[in-house]
């Protein structure tokens, strides 16, 4: 094929496959330090995607778009910038599936990751805490923090599980459709529109979550018109363990194991 031809299906899950093979043979030291940085970064396109659609301005569906559209900041730094993700990584199932790793090295990445992620994720929640940054457009941006994650806290768990589900499985695909590509702009607009479909649709994601969720509980007490309920039990139980095992079969299932079942079974061999 050309170099400048995007690689078909069979090409892309034999790079997903290698891809994987290297996530789960990376030292230590750096993948926690790629997986704090992609904490971070889904983190920034979280804030992004709140400052946007704070205030009562426009209409919910234009709202929504715009915020699937600019939380796809996020994952355009992951792929293009380079880091470690969770929820991406769940395409590794494809190399273990096929042999190439060994599940507790694939296990060892996954929970590596996670913690890195929600290191970042996190951090970045505590560094916009401490800009006051919330308290702009006359405290808007801190009260559509607490809104969103008190609707988050509050779901019932089957739904976030399915929510989940439906987040990662978008998510994996915008990764998937990434491999495709030869260049950054084939990277980047690979990505944006399946994260502008899970953010509009209202998906679960647990990493974006891990923003959400600390950001609404630091700003809660500072919000004048914050309402509702929202306690770190509920947003641990009711949504991050939850989605995160949605994401997971999202993920690692119905993306991973499907197109390794369409296009790698039989085809690889174990080192």
């Amino acid at each position: 094929m050309s170099d400048v031809d995007a690689l078909l299906p069979a090409e892309m899950a034999r790079r997903a496959e290698g891809v994987g093979v290297a996530k789960a043979a990376m030292p230590l030291a750096r993948l926690a330090v790629l997986g704090v940085l992609g904490g971070a970064f889904i983190a920034l396109g979280a804030a992004f995607s709140t400052a946007v659609t704070a205030g009562d301005g426009m209409a919910p569906g234009i709202a929504r778009l715009l915020g699937g559209l600019t939380f796809s900041l996020g994952l355009v730094l992951v792929v293009v910038g380079g880091a470690e993700l969770f929820t991406g990584n769940m395409l590794i199932v494809m190399a273990a599936v096929g042999r190439r790793v060994r599940v507790r090295a694939v296990l060892r990445n996954w929970g590596v990751v996670y913690v890195a992620n929600l290191v970042g994720a996190a951090g970045v929640a505590v560094l916009v805490f401490w800009s006051g940054q919330y308290r702009q457009g006359g405290g808007a941006i801190g009260e559509r923090a607490v809104a969103i994650a008190t609707a988050k806290a509050s779901l019932d768990i089957a739904p976030a599980v399915v929510l989940g589900i439906l987040a990662n499985l978008l998510v994996c695909l915008a990764v998937w459709l990434s491999f495709s590509a030869r260049s950054t702009t084939d990277r980047i607009l690979a990505v944006v529109f399946p994260i502008t479909a899970f953010v509009a649709c209202g998906f679960e994601h647990s990493i974006a979550n891990m923003y959400f969720l600390p950001l609404g509980l630091l700003v809660r007490d500072h919000v004048t018109d914050a309402t509702g309920s929202l306690t770190w039990g509920d947003a641990i139980v009711n949504n991050l363990l939850p989605v995160t095992l949605g994401n997971m079969i999202g993920g690692g299932v119905l993306v991973g194991l499907t197109y390794w079942f369409v296009y790698l079974r039989g085809a690889t061999t174990a080192d």
